[in-house]
């Protein structure tokens, strides 16, 4: 199976910084594993929209998937309790 291209939208940047360091290398490395496999178990679904959700501790990675170009756009990071506001 071929390997998906990651892309990070503006502000998945800005995300990150308010996250403490030790949950970023968690996270970065969580983003790393989707692009060998895009839906992995424990992926969501969001109801409504053509986005993925997946935990990583208390934080969220919101991402989209397009198969037929075989990229995987990360959207947005955060705290549970904010990021889908």
């Amino acid at each position: 199976m071929a390997s998906y291209k990651l892309v990070f939208k503006k502000s998945v940047a800005k995300d990150l910084r308010v996250i403490p360091k030790t949950d970023v290398g968690r996270i970065l490395n969580c983003i790393e594993s989707l692009a060998h496999d895009p839906r992995p178990p424990g992926c969501e679904k969001l109801s409504g929209q053509e986005r993925y959700r997946i935990r990583q501790g208390n934080y969220r990675i919101l991402y989209e998937i397009r198969d037929e170009e075989l990229i995987l756009t990360v959207v947005k990071v955060g705290h549970r309790r904010e990021v889908y506001r």
